[in-house]
């Protein structure tokens, strides 16, 4: 199929340290492309991508040496994706709702990914009223809190399937790694540590709105000597930091529509100590791949009793649902829902294998 990816401008594809969005998107894109599909990524010009990259900004707008708006330019690359739209059986969008309007007036079948959280309220009337435009939840938990969306499908996130390396012989330590947030409770994860006297690295990021926060109430719990902030990592030092650690902490307060963190331990075989907030019981098999808890002394009791945890059946579990290319195949399976819905291509069996091809008209 001849497929369209609109990634945010805000990282890069994939992005150099924190970017969850921008990630998915192009562990997405390079499973397409390797499975054989014809690509067009629309993203940064910082981007790194076998597919045909098409950019309205040289690099991504967190990285620009000046201030950005990105209304401004998100704009310039939704008309440049309406410019082309004919060129594609299907455009998938990643960019949150601005491209709507345009969705609904587009011949070319769209779709999109809803990554964040959907419990905001304004997201009823928004969805009532573009209620034909197909939407995909990353998880069945983060569908729940939107019913009334045109839900097409739930999509888990994959990565690729060499990314991160299977640590069996874990450091004595515990890893934290996201964003510095209220709702990311870094402060249960450094409580969690000193309980169990375990060093805990932290490997997170601290947005402008967060800075308040940050200085107020996560700085002074980093005076101690187990506890060491490292700010933002990327794919390479991420391996090392969470393949490493005894555990990954995640113990949010918020209804996390997936967090990818999780599979990124699964995969290095780090077991996960969560809160069962919005996704987490949903992607985590309890007993199997970590512990699902619901207050601070579970929390301190799974850390404790974490090497219970087989590291090769964690990473056995990651393999079986987490993969970029099981993902991949299952937002083909929507293209081709969508775009035999409008009636611009249909199967064709070739060896007993499936192809799709244009349809005239």
């Amino acid at each position: 199929m001849r497929i369209a990816q609109v990634a945010p401008l805000a990282e890069s594809v994939p992005p150099q340290a924190y970017g969850g969005t921008e990630r998915v998107v192009s562990y997405l894109t390079e499973a397409l492309v390797a499975g054989g599909h014809d690509v067009t990524l629309f993203a940064s010009g910082d981007s790194v991508t076998s597919a045909d990259l098409v950019a309205v900004r040289d690099r991504s707008l967190r990285n620009h040496p000046r201030p950005c708006d990105p209304a401004v330019w998100h704009t310039i690359m939704l008309d440049e994706v309406s410019r082309r739209a004919d060129q594609f059986d299907v455009i998938h969008f990643h960019v949150d709702c601005t491209h709507y309007p345009m969705a609904r007036r587009c011949l070319t079948p769209c779709v999109t990914t809803l990554h964040g959280r959907l419990d905001l309220p304004d997201l009823a009337a928004l969805h009532q009223h573009f209620a034909e435009h197909p939407v995909v939840a990353i998880s069945n938990a983060q569908r729940r809190l939107l019913p009334q969306a045109n839900w097409c499908a739930t999509v888990h996130h994959g990565l690729p399937l060499a990314l991160y390396d299977f640590n069996g012989t874990p450091q004595d330590y515990f890893a934290f790694v996201g964003r510095v947030s209220p709702e990311k409770r870094l402060d249960r994860a450094i409580e969690i540590a000193l309980a169990c006297n375990t060093r805990l690295r932290i490997a997170a990021k601290v947005d402008a709105a967060d800075r308040n926060y940050f200085e107020t109430v996560i700085r002074p719990l980093l005076n101690h000597p187990l506890i060491a902030f490292e700010g933002e990592v990327g794919d390479g030092d991420k391996n090392a930091l969470l393949g490493n650690a005894r555990a990954l902490l995640f113990p949010i307060d918020w209804p996390e529509p997936f967090g990818l963190v999780m599979i990124e331990a699964m995969a290095c075989g780090t077991p996960v100590v969560a809160y069962a907030r919005g996704a987490v019981p949903e992607v985590m098999d309890h007993g199997v791949s970590g512990f699902v808890v619901s207050n601070q002394s579970q929390a301190i009791e799974a850390a404790r009793s974490i090497g219970e945890i087989d590291r090769q059946a964690c990473r056995r579990g990651f393999e079986r649902r987490y993969v970029s290319s099981i993902m991949a195949s299952e937002y083909v399976k929507v293209y081709e829902s969508l775009a035999r819905r409008r009636g611009t291509v249909k199967l064709r069996s070739v060896g007993g294998t499936d192809h799709v091809i244009r349809t005239p008209g």
